[in-house]
């Protein structure tokens, strides 16, 4: 499938083991949510799948392109958002995406195109002047999407986008992020330890101490952990050892 797929990875720090054969699979127009408690392993699978730490086992398929046999490639597919912001706060957000679009190989043309079209789509057409600086912690976070979305990805990852914004601002770039699964065809991974932040439609993975203890639709994650709901089902797979959970 094309997509993001992730087969058999696992990670250790020295003799902790952070990551025990992770596989998983979100295909285009998906939005996957990577749930799980902090310190479960969520940023450690991102930093694989970006290709920040090389994966010494198993593989990761972005749009079917091996990353490990041809990351420039791959990662050319690939948008991300990370948990810490990372724009230039002194520069407007148009020299933002500016910078971004070269680095991608991107014409000036091209990517102010692009940029036109993602910030519309992201409810920011009328800041493209403004300095970075001036935005809202909200708008930054959809500048930053906007800006892993300007090359055209087929993959985007979301490593905790939300964290430090008020409710309302984070089910606003929710819902915009769900509708770009919906327009544009992008496969989502959206790691969060927030459970309001999982829809119905949503496909969920739970990672607790670096290994996959549920996953499925929401009713499947539910039913896995025989629980009335998500929140429920979450604190319930997450409370346990994860030895234990696997075995049920």
């Amino acid at each position: 499938m094309s997509g993001l797929e992730i087969d058999s990875i696992c990670w250790r720090y020295g003799s902790q083991q952070v990551l025990e054969d992770i596989s998983l699979a979100v295909g285009p127009g998906t939005f996957c949510a990577l749930l799980g408690p902090n310190g479960a392993g969520k940023t450690t699978l991102f930093s694989l799948a970006t290709r920040l730490i090389h994966a010494r086992t198993g593989r990761i398929l972005i749009d079917g392109v091996d990353l490990g046999r041809d990351p420039g490639a791959a990662l050319a597919r690939l948008g991300i958002v990370f948990q810490q912001p990372t724009l230039d706060l002194d520069l407007s957000v148009a020299h933002n995406l500016e910078y971004f679009g070269a680095l991608q190989g991107l014409s000036p043309r091209d990517t102010m195109r692009r940029a036109g079209e993602m910030l519309a789509l992201l409810g920011l057409a009328d800041r493209l002047r403004d300095k970075v600086r001036t935005l809202n912690g909200g708008h930054r976070r959809r500048l930053e999407i906007a800006r892993a979305l300007i090359h055209g990805p087929s993959v985007l990852l979301l490593d905790e986008p939300t964290v430090g914004l008020d409710v309302a601002t984070r089910r606003a770039i929710t819902d915009h992020v769900h509708a770009l699964c919906n327009t544009m065809g992008v496969a989502v991974l959206w790691a969060t330890h927030l459970v309001d932040e999982v829809r119905d439609g949503d496909e969920v993975v739970v990672l607790h101490r670096g290994r996959i203890v549920a996953r499925g639709s929401v009713g499947d994650v539910v039913q896995q952990a025989s629980a009335p709901d998500l929140v429920s089902a979450f604190s319930r797979l997450t409370a346990a050892d994860a030895e234990d959970i696997a075995a049920q």
